[in-house]
């Protein structure tokens, strides 16, 4: 995971604040979101059933395309066809989505794991096209994957939740009994310490 400005976790009972820095730190990993976090604060209190992560954004992600893990090119010569040679799989079954949508599942072939191959009329008309293919846009998926993120830290059975996501400031607020606004109020001021006094704002 790629190291957080901020990364603090405080509990009442001190022991499990390590604990809880674990698991979230395994989430983060799990769901790839370690380049769009700069600085996390996370507050346990289970005397109150309360639990609190603050978090401070990275700048927008820009959406992966095509040319960003893998290359382009025209297949054997005379034939029209187009190879995809791919360096990141974990983009292969939406690029595969996208190309069956282009052109047809039937025109689509993988000879070998980590190559796609095309065929089409005109393939040289097509490279750019395809290069230019968005296949993820991270800001779409953000926000649940942060709520996913936050869920898996939060101790069991805190099924009472706020969260929100303004800009690039993220709450989040779990509890066990009846959401108390006061702990908003105080999740969003600790994440104002965080931005120096920034305002976070509090729409959800």
């Amino acid at each position: 995971m790629a190291p957080l400005e901020t990364f603090v976790v405080e509990s009442t009972i001190p022991e499990e604040a390590e604990h809880y820095k674990h698991i979230i730190s395994d989430a983060i990993t799990d769901l790839v979101l370690a380049q769009a976090i700069e600085q996390i604060r996370v507050v346990v209190k289970p005397e109150d059933s309360l639990f609190q992560m603050m978090m401070i954004l990275r700048g927008g992600m820009p959406p992966v395309k095509v040319s960003d893990f893998a290359h382009v090119g025209e297949g054997t010569f005379g034939e029209s066809e187009i190879v995809i040679d791919i360096d990141n799989e974990a983009y292969l079954p939406q690029l595969l989505e996208n190309l069956w949508e282009m052109c047809g599942r039937i025109n689509v072939h993988q000879p070998e794991r980590k190559t796609v191959s095309m065929t089409c009329e005109n393939p040289l008309e097509h490279i750019s096209e395809i290069e230019e293919m968005v296949i993820e846009d991270p800001q779409r998926t953000l926000k649940s994957k942060l709520v996913d993120m936050a869920i898996r830290a939060t101790p069991e059975g805190f099924r009472v939740r706020y969260h929100s996501l303004t800009g690039n400031h993220f709450i989040f607020v779990a509890t066990e009994d009846i959401m108390k606004k006061e702990w908003i109020e105080e999740a969003h001021k600790m994440l104002d310490e965080l931005t120096g006094g920034e305002p976070s704002g509090s729409s959800s």
